[in-house]
Formats: C-alpha cells, sequence, structure tokens
C-alpha cells in the first residue's frame, strides 16, 4: 500500500505537468507565425445576450488567405460586437466589414513583431516552467508530509522525489524544445 501512495503521487503531478504542456501549445498555437488561424481568436469572447462567449460559437471562421480571417456571424447582429471585440484583443488585424462578413487582416511580418513575438514566446515558456516546478514543489511537500506522517519511509520518499525532479526535467526540456521550435519559426519567415 505505501508505494501506491508515492505512485499515485508521481501520477497526479505528471497529469499535472501534462496538462501545463498541453496549455503551453494552445498558447503558442494562437501566436501568429506568418500565417493567420482561426485559433488566433480562440482566446477572444464576444458579449452574446449578455453572456461572454467565444467568437466561434457565434460565427463561422475561415482562413481565404494566409494572411486574412473570414468571420461571418451566424446573427447579423453580432458583427459589431465581434468587430469590438477583435479591435479590443489588440492582436494586430486591420478590421473591416460589409455588413456580412468580417475581414481581419494581419499585415505584413517586421523584423520588431517577430522580435516582439519571440520574446512573447520566451515569456509564455517561462511561466510554463515555473507552473512545473510548481507542480514539482506541491508534489514535494505532499511526500514529505507522508513521510513525516510515517506513511512512507524517508527511503520511499527519496525514490519519489528522485522520480518527481525526473518528471520536471523531462517537462522543462519539452518546454524549451517547443519554445525553440516556435522562435525559429517566428524568425524564419
Amino acid at each position: 500500500m505505501t508505494s501506491e501512495n508515492t505512485e499515485q503521487v508521481e501520477t497526479q503531478i505528471s497529469h499535472k505537468m501534462d496538462a501545463t504542456i498541453e496549455n503551453l501549445k494552445r498558447e503558442l498555437g494562437g501566436i501568429h507565425a506568418g500565417r493567420v488561424s482561426p485559433v488566433m481568436v480562440d482566446s477572444i469572447k464576444v458579449d452574446y445576450y449578455g453572456n461572454p462567449t467565444p467568437i466561434s460559437q457565434v460565427a463561422n471562421i475561415s482562413t481565404p488567405e494566409p494572411m486574412m480571417l473570414a468571420i461571418s456571424p451566424w446573427e447579423k447582429n453580432m458583427i459589431k460586437e465581434i468587430e469590438r471585440s477583435l479591435q479590443a484583443a489588440n492582436l494586430g488585424f486591420n478590421i473591416s466589414s460589409d455588413g456580412n462578413l468580417i475581414r481581419a487582416i494581419m499585415p505584413p511580418f517586421t523584423e520588431d513583431r517577430r522580435k516582439e513575438h519571440v520574446k512573447q514566446v520566451k515569456k509564455i515558456g517561462e511561466e510554463a516552467k515555473i507552473a512545473v516546478r510548481n507542480v514539482r514543489r506541491e508534489g514535494n511537500d505532499q511526500l514529505k508530509k507522508m513521510e513525516k506522517g510515517k506513511s512512507i519511509s524517508q527511503d520511499e520518499e527519496k525514490v519519489a522525489q528522485d522520480n518527481v525532479q525526473q518528471a520536471t526535467d523531462e517537462h522543462i526540456k519539452l518546454i524549451e524544445d517547443l519554445i525553440g521550435v516556435k522562435e525559429k519559426e517566428l524568425m524564419s519567415l
């Protein structure tokens, strides 16, 4: 039974770290790298009859051209609200509408914008590393409590902490790899 306790803690920690990686992938997917993508507006909410609702739930979003999003609201009265939300999100789009369709056009990528995006990517990566380290700390604290409460031995705690550290190192390396790929993608356009 004692080994199950440490295994449960290790599994729980690993799942939390995996969730951090998934969140990082989602955030990086929202960063423009030469092509626009509907993912870029996933986090933008519009006021839909008093409820903050993702744009993708009130409109069809497509990419007819590499640098343009076409947003076609299912209800025409949502056009102004979607335009307002897009402008408030400050993603750098030039927004125009013909009354039926909203065109969000991304201006060409300059060297300064690339560097700006790389800084943003590094910041997001650092936040993900901090989140992974916080999970490690929580897990180690949990293991220490288990050892103090005599539900596991010092040796079991040491082995479990080594396993937690190994999981932490693997997740940090994965974060660095993801950030490196995104940086290269941004700078090679």
